[in-house]
């Protein structure tokens, strides 16, 4: 344990997570958290596909990104269904080794944590993800949010 060796802390949950991805609870507040579990990856959010890319094998970024939209368009991808995630709005791809509360926080030698927004309105989202082989060069780790109530995400969405 990372934590104070009594009481697991939110890393030690985050490294918990078993399946492609999962969902756990940050803080004392009721937060929720997302986790892309398995392997650490090269990440980024894809907004209009509400989807996480992960970069498993490719030769370019350019592949990857065609390959994974390959893969969000075939029906024939087998996801894993990976919990329900509850959000209260927009939020950050960060290192899980790294505090939430520390990432506007300089290191001492300099610069700041990596992390990257992720724009969304609040709202109880499905996960699904898969980790599939496009083709010979591009290996594609997708993590899906998909609306749970689609009307009432759709008109969150157009009330922007």
């Amino acid at each position: 344990m990372a934590g104070d060796a009594t009481a697991p802390d939110d890393y030690d949950l985050a490294c918990a997570v078993d399946d492609l991805a999962g969902v756990i609870a940050v803080g004392e507040g009721g937060a929720q958290a997302l986790v892309l579990a398995d392997e650490p990856a090269t990440s980024c959010y894809l907004p209009e596909r509400r989807a996480f890319l992960r970069w498993l094998a490719a030769d370019s970024e350019a592949g990857l990104k065609a390959s994974a939209e390959a893969v969000l368009a075939d029906p024939a991808t087998e996801w894993v269904e990976c919990g329900t995630w509850v959000s209260d709005g927009p939020a950050v791809l960060m290192d899980s080794a790294e505090a939430g509360s520390e990432l506007d926080i300089e290191y001492p030698d300099g610069g700041l944590p990596a992390q990257a927004p992720v724009s969304l309105p609040a709202g109880r989202w499905r996960v699904r993800a898969t980790h599939t082989k496009a083709d010979e060069e591009n290996w594609v780790g997708l993590v899906q949010i998909l609306p749970t109530e689609p009307s009432s995400a759709r008109t969150r969405l157009d009330s922007r």
